[in-house]
């Protein structure tokens, strides 16, 4: 079928309800970030080579067997984690296609959407070049950023689902909280690079016999607590900048001041603890958490900035108040 055809007829299909469209972009949303958590219960538990191959997770099978060298349950931990992969990709690609039947056109939208299942195929393929490479650390800490730059992508996506009468807009935003939210993602880059390097030199590699970074876990621990707290420091002058801004987007930066601080004290604990396997698992899903509330906050200052440009021409009337 040529591709004008197939073009026109997909032009011909409904545009989905937005209710539709929002449903699926927060769904992806959350399995990024429970892939990556359970990433790290692969990884604590010892499973990364329960499945010792990879797409197979055995030579000549895709499922578990029976095998002498291997545990049986960190066969299944690991070749969960495979399946729950297809579950994501699955989300991601309603997602595309969602946003492919959108009408009007809206590219930013588009764009996203397409980049959901392409992230997933990238995460799947690096995943498996990580158990290619018997979990060394620094290939474990490339898959592990990779999911970070999805939830990323995938809030961005979440925010960028048009609403209904409102046309397309550019991001736009002041150049001082540009600026300012640009310093913010870089230390947040920083906390999560310093992250994967403690986990990297800590205990749970995936697999007992893999080798780890070798840096002392607490020289690398208080350098990704100085990021941490350089972050913290810095969303609370963001805080007092925001009050002398119109209409900021106080409950996002709420949000997001107490994600911060939750995530720092399980990091505390965990330190103090001696790193318990929960700990870990737990302190994944905050680093998700603290990376959907950064971007939320950036999209509500765009959002926000754009109605104080544009409401009095009657384009938006109004923002959300659930914001």
């Amino acid at each position: 079928m040529p591709f004008s055809s197939l073009q026109a007829r997909i032009s011909r299909l409904p545009s989905p309800g937005r209710r539709l469209q929002l449903g699926v972009a927060v769904a992806v949303v959350t399995t990024q970030a429970l892939i990556a958590m359970t990433g790290a219960i692969v990884r604590v538990t010892g499973s990364g080579l329960g499945c010792p191959t990879w797409p197979e997770c055995f030579p000549g099978s895709m499922v578990p067997v029976e095998h002498p060298e291997y545990d049986t349950l960190n066969q299944w931990i690991e070749y969960g984690n495979r399946l729950f992969t297809g579950v994501v990709g699955i989300i991601a690609g309603a997602a595309m296609i969602l946003a492919i039947l959108h009408k009007p056109r809206d590219r930013r939208y588009l764009r996203l959407g397409i980049a959901m299942p392409v992230g997933v195929v990238v995460q799947a393929v690096l995943g498996g070049i990580t158990v290619r490479l018997d979990l060394v650390w620094w290939s474990v800490a490339v898959h592990l950023l990779a999911s970070t730059v999805m939830v990323w992508l995938a809030t961005l996506f979440v925010h960028s689902v048009p609403r209904d009468g409102v046309p397309a807009t550019p991001p736009a935003v002041n150049k001082t909280l540009a600026t300012w939210l640009s310093v913010q993602t870089v230390l947040l880059v920083g906390i999560l690079v310093t992250g994967t390097m403690v986990t990297g030199a800590g205990p749970h590699g995936g697999d007992p016999a893999t080798p780890r970074l070798d840096i002392p876990v607490e020289t690398l621990a208080h350098v990704h607590a100085a990021f941490l707290y350089t972050f913290l420091g810095s969303l609370v002058l963001l805080g007092f900048h925001l009050r002398g801004t119109t209409n900021p987007p106080w409950r996002r930066y709420q949000i997001l001041l107490a994600v911060v601080l939750a995530q720092g004290t399980i990091g505390l604990v965990q330190f103090w603890t001696g790193v318990p396997e929960m700990l870990v698992s737990l302190h994944v899903l905050g680093a998700m958490s603290v990376i959907v509330a950064t971007a939320s906050l950036w999209c509500g200052v765009r959002d926000r900035d754009i109605a104080t440009r544009k409401g009095d021409a009657g384009i938006v009337a109004k923002e959300p108040q659930t914001t």
